[in-house]
């Protein structure tokens, strides 16, 4: 267990040793794995909407509890833009406040409407934002910390695409509340980067993917561990909703039909719908569904356990803190 090296706002924010977020996966992000996170430093956010009945996500709220040992651990919300879609949102809230869940993850739409209930049950939130005009919303709305996502981004990286250390160097000097960089990142050099960008930390999820305690395939894990960047492709642009996911026959299929500008939407549901992702990760067939995956598979080199995982990033980080010390030009 590596001992606490760097301290910023995030680390202070979510009581943590190291400036690592694991943001929510869907599917995979269980109370094993978020466990592991919290266990292993850092904060990581479980995903309600994984499990088949609400009770079941209550039950895992108490399972992760008992793993971390009463240590706080997040959970993940997805705001949707349709009212009726947040219902499921607003039970997954209460399981949450009544099981005294430290933070929250939203992403998606603004949290506005919900942070007052949240607020009031003493739960801390980060949002995550893909523009800077985006995360300075989400600080007048009232969030303690952002998590700003760059193109690099497996899943949903914004319309705009902007790349990470474009958002890094942009953002940071212009907000009063915390932030964390997101997309493509993997490494401890990354983590010196957004620090000396003016970020408070990295967030984590694609190369979280081969941890051991995350539950998917070890076939699905090797093909993460054989991809590199230019492994993944974006999809869905046509509906105004880019998604990075993996290169493989369903979405260059998914690719075909924006191409030939099919805009109804059922020609493409038994392509993308999130059954097909969970029967993948189950299985270990990467070649059917649309997984959501990042860039950061590029840094994904072996299956280790999660403590393994950041004790590595940290221990890379302060190395690259060094190197760069040395830099220094000697004085007169």
């Amino acid at each position: 267990m590596t001992p606490q090296v760097f301290s910023t706002p995030i680390t202070e924010l979510f009581d943590i040793r190291h400036p690592l977020v694991c943001g929510g996966m869907m599917w995979l992000a269980n109370a094993n794995y978020v466990g592991a996170v919290v266990n292993a430093g850092g904060m990581g956010f479980i995903t309600p909407r994984s499990f088949p009945t609400p009770e079941d996500f209550r039950a895992e709220l108490k399972r992760c509890r008992r793993i971390t040992d009463d240590k706080p651990f997040g959970v993940n919300l997805y705001v949707s833009a349709r009212p009726e879609a947040n219902a499921a949102l607003t039970t997954f809230l209460d399981i949450a406040i009544e099981e005294k869940v430290g933070f929250v993850e939203t992403a998606g739409y603004s949290p506005r409407e919900f942070l007052p209930k949240i607020k009031d049950a003493g739960i801390k939130v980060i949002h995550k934002c893909t523009t800077h005009r985006h995360a300075l919303s989400a600080e007048r709305a009232g969030v303690d910390a952002v998590a700003l996502l760059g193109a690099e981004a497996g899943g949903h990286p914004g319309a705009q695409l902007v790349g990470s250390m474009v958002q890094g160097a942009l953002l940071p000097g212009e907000l009063t509340i915390p932030v964390v960089l997101a997309g493509g990142m993997g490494t401890g050099r990354q983590l010196m980067a957004a620090l000396a960008l003016g970020a408070d930390g990295i967030l984590l999820a694609t190369r979280m993917i081969v941890a051991s305690e995350i539950w998917s395939h070890d076939d699905y894990k090797r093909r993460i561990i054989e991809m590199g960047p230019g492994d993944t492709r974006i999809i869905m642009s046509i509906f105004g909703d880019n998604s990075r996911v993996i290169d493989n026959p369903d979405s260059a299929r998914v690719a075909e039909l924006e191409r030939d500008g099919v805009d109804d939407y059922e020609a493409y549901r038994p392509l993308v719908e999130g059954t097909l992702q969970r029967k993948a990760y189950e299985s270990g067939d990467w070649r059917r569904g649309t997984m959501s995956v990042g860039q950061a598979c590029s840094f994904a080199d072996k299956i280790e356990p999660v403590e393994a995982i950041v004790d590595r990033i940290i221990a890379e980080a302060v190395r690259a803190r060094d190197r760069v010390a040395a830099l220094g030009a000697a004085g007169p």
